[in-house]
């Protein structure tokens, strides 16, 4: 399945427009790792837990949206739209959506 931010894809023609498709996922962040991830603030560097959960939640999203254009009879997503947001009292969820336009190319 091909997955591209862009409205067209080089050198294919679309053929059929299937409709939009989307993917959510929920992250929750842990005591420990939000603990970590300060003291890494507070002293320099990445915060590898957090890069992890990102690209965790932005993966499922991700597959959630390819597995939607699937069940479509589709063979790309284009247009696709990734967003961040925290939710929870004090942003301790993560929530990534990937929306984006399922279609057949040839």
């Amino acid at each position: 399945m091909l997955v591209t931010t862009t409205n067209t894809v080089e050198g294919k023609r679309v053929v059929a427009y299937k409709g939009l498709v989307a993917g959510e996922a929920i992250m929750g962040a842990n005591v420990f790792r939000d603990f970590f991830a300060a003291i890494r603030d507070v002293v320099g560097g990445r915060a590898g837990a957090y890069e992890k959960v990102l690209r965790d939640a932005r993966e499922n999203a991700v597959g959630e949206l390819t597995d939607r254009a699937a069940e479509l009879g589709c063979n790309a997503v284009i247009g696709v739209d990734i967003d961040y947001e925290t939710l929870g009292a004090k942003g301790g969820m993560l929530m990534v959506t990937a929306s984006g336009t399922a279609v057949v190319i040839e």
